[in-house]
């Protein structure tokens, strides 16, 4: 059975944006026969990392010398296939993904080399993590606004030298509710999300026009552009 450790990154958890697009991904995960784990970065008591000598790299490869909830998390991760991160877009990710980014470090062996003009390193042989998706969603219209959100997944999964699986995302998402329930396009979206989970698990991968359904605009930019402005005003 396929292992799966997902890491919501929202400070609103369940109740946000973000969750509305995760939970369907990760129903569509475990459709097609996969354990799924789900945690919130805000109900974890992670600190930043502090080592300035970089104690997971030079003094005890692979073990870090914060004691926090980290360390119920790490034998997870260890334990996992997939790793998903879902975030909602902030400049560019909330502060407690970030931490939790920063802090995947010990997973990671201390031995360098150069690929494509880069420098990349692995996972240690004991992270069975294969790949890393993102879910991400965005108050903007355009799925430019993701693209640093995406960088920075692509060059975790680069320098770990295990497959970016590709990003799930939803602009302007709150437009898929209308008085707390899901619109007709909603709902087409959510159907969609939940299909890009179940391929990711039973293809190996998402399909680009799942992905696009995904995605696609509610509304046009010009009229999201008024509602935003005439909020403003007012």
């Amino acid at each position: 059975m396929i292992k799966v450790v997902a890491i919501n990154g929202s400070p609103r958890m369940d109740k946000g944006n973000t969750a509305m697009i995760v939970a369907p991904f990760i129903q569509g995960m475990t459709d097609a026969g996969s354990d799924v784990e789900l945690f919130y970065t805000r109900r974890l008591k992670v600190k930043p990392c502090t080592c300035s000598e970089m104690f997971c790299w030079y003094s005890e490869p692979g073990e870090c010398c914060i004691k926090d909830d980290m360390q119920l998390l790490y034998p997870k991760l260890r334990e996992a296939d997939i790793l998903v991160l879902a975030t909602p877009v902030y400049i560019p990710l909330p502060g407690d993904m970030q931490i939790i980014i920063n802090r995947l470090c010990p997973l990671i062996e201390p031995f360098l080399e150069t690929r494509k003009g880069r420098t990349r390193a692995r996972f240690h042989d004991n992270v069975k993590i294969r790949k890393i998706v993102l879910v991400s969603t965005g108050g903007w219209w355009e799925k430019g606004n993701f693209g640093t959100v995406v960088r920075i997944v692509e060059e975790l999964a680069e320098d770990a030298s295990v497959e970016f699986a590709g990003a799930v995302l939803r602009p302007h998402a709150f437009l898929m509710k209308k008085e707390e329930e899901l619109t007709k396009d909603g709902k087409a979206v959510v159907s969609a999300v939940r299909r890009a989970g179940y391929e990711l698990i039973k293809e190996g991968g998402m399909n680009r026009e799942t992905l696009e359904t995904v995605s696609h605009p509610l509304i046009s930019e010009e009229e999201l552009r008024h509602r935003y402005n005439k909020a403003l005003e007012k």
